[in-house]
C-alpha cells in the first residue's frame, strides 16, 4: 500500500496536467510566458491571449515544435484579443468554447505599467505636483485600470460556463478543480512607489485586483470555482528589462542592473543553480503556477512571490 501512496504523492503524478485546458492572458511574454510554458511542459493545452496574432503564433510555434521534439503531449495556441473589453472577453470565451469542452484554469495575467513619475526635484508642493500630477494623464490611469483590473472582471465571468463544465469532465472524475488565478503584484500592498516602477496607476490597479481576488472567491463559492492570486516582485520580463527578450521570448535583466529597491533572495551570495542574476526566474514562477493548479484546498488567497522584498520595504501585506 505504501508504494501506491508514494506514487500518488510523486511530483510526476501531482503535476501531470494532461487533460487540463488553461487560458493565460498575456501568455506570450513575461510572467505569462513563464506560466504558459510551464503548463505546456507538464502536458496542458494552453491558450495564450495577447494583442498581436503574429507574435502569438510565433511563440506558439517555437514551443510546440520543442514539445513535439521531446514527446510532450501539451500544446499552446494563440488568440489575439483586447483583454480590456467586455465584448472581447465574451468573444474570446466563445472562441475557446468552439475548440474545447471545458477550461480548467483561467490566468488573468495580462498587465501594463504606465504613468511613471520622476522623483520630485525638491521637497515642495510645486515639485510634487509637477512629478505626480503634471506628468500623469487620465489615459495612464484608464489603460492601467482597464488592463490590470477591469479586464480580469470581464474575463472571469465570461469564462465561468467553461470553468463550470470542468466539474463534470469525465463524469466528475477529474484530478483538478476549476480555478481563476489573478496576477496582482507585490505593489498591490507596497507603501513605497519605488518598488512599483514609480507608477501610481500601476499600484492602484494592482491593489484593485488583489482585493478582487478575495471578493470573487467568496462570490463564486456556490459554483465550486476557486479564485486565487499571484503577487510577483521583480521578475525578468519585458516590463522590467525592455528589449532583452531572447529567441524563445525570455527576457534577461542585465547583470549588475540597478533597481530602486532590494531583493534579498537574489543577492549574489545566494545565487546558485542557474537562478536569475537578479529577480525571479521562470522556474520560480512556473513552480508556483503548478502548485496552484495542482492544489484543491487553497481559495481566496494571493501568494506573494517577491524574494523577500516586502520584508525590507513598508507594506500592508
Amino acid at each position: 500500500m505504501a508504494d501506491a501512496v508514494l506514487n500518488q504523492l510523486s511530483a510526476a503524478n501531482i503535476f501531470d496536467l494532461r487533460g487540463v485546458v488553461a487560458v493565460v492572458t498575456g501568455g506570450g511574454t513575461g510572467i505569462g510566458l513563464m506560466i504558459s510554458s510551464t503548463l505546456l511542459a507538464n502536458g496542458a493545452t494552453v491558450y495564450i491571449i495577447g494583442p498581436n496574432q503574429v507574435d502569438l503564433d510565433k511563440v506558439a510555434g517555437i514551443y510546440n515544435e520543442a514539445a513535439e521534439k521531446t514527446g510532450r503531449p501539451g500544446r499552446v495556441y494563440g488568440l489575439a484579443g483586447d483583454v480590456r473589453s467586455k465584448s472581447e472577453a465574451l468573444r474570446l470565451a466563445d472562441e475557446v468554447g468552439k475548440r474545447e469542452k471545458h477550461v480548467t484554469a483561467l490566468f488573468n495575467n495580462a498587465g501594463v505599467l504606465a504613468g511613471v513619475s520622476a522623483h520630485p526635484t525638491a521637497n515642495t508642493a510645486e515639485a510634487f505636483r509637477s512629478a505626480y500630477l503634471d506628468a500623469i494623464t487620465p489615459e495612464h490611469f484608464a489603460n492601467s485600470l482597464n488592463t490590470n483590473a477591469v479586464g480580469p472582471y470581464w474575463l472571469t465571468f465570461a469564462f465561468l460556463p467553461l470553468l463550470e463544465k470542468w466539474k463534470a469532465y469525465e463524469s466528475g472524475n477529474r484530478r483538478f478543480a476549476p480555478q481563476v488565478i489573478m496576477t496582482s503584484s507585490m505593489n498591490g500592498w507596497t507603501k513605497d512607489i519605488n518598488t512599483a516602477g514609480r507608477s501610481y496607476p500601476y499600484m492602484f490597479s494592482k491593489a484593485a485586483i488583489g482585493q478582487a481576488t478575495a471578493t470573487l472567491a467568496h462570490e463564486l463559492l456556490p459554483l465550486g470555482i476557486r479564485v486565487n492570486g499571484i503577487a510577483p516582485g521583480l521578475f525578468q520580463t519585458e516590463m522590467t528589462a525592455p528589449g532583452t527578450a531572447d529567441a524563445v521570448g525570455q527576457s534577461h535583466i542585465p547583470e549588475g542592473a540597478k533597481q530602486e529597491f532590494e531583493v534579498p533572495a537574489t543577492q549574489p551570495a545566494l545565487v546558485q543553480g542557474g537562478r536569475a542574476p537578479y529577480g525571479g526566474s521562470n522556474r520560480d514562477m512556473g513552480s508556483l503556477a503548478l502548485f496552484l493548479v495542482g492544489n484543491w484546498f487553497v481559495n481566496g488567497e494571493t501568494v506573494l512571490i517577491d524574494g523577500g522584498t516586502m520584508l525590507l520595504h513598508p507594506s500592508s501585506y
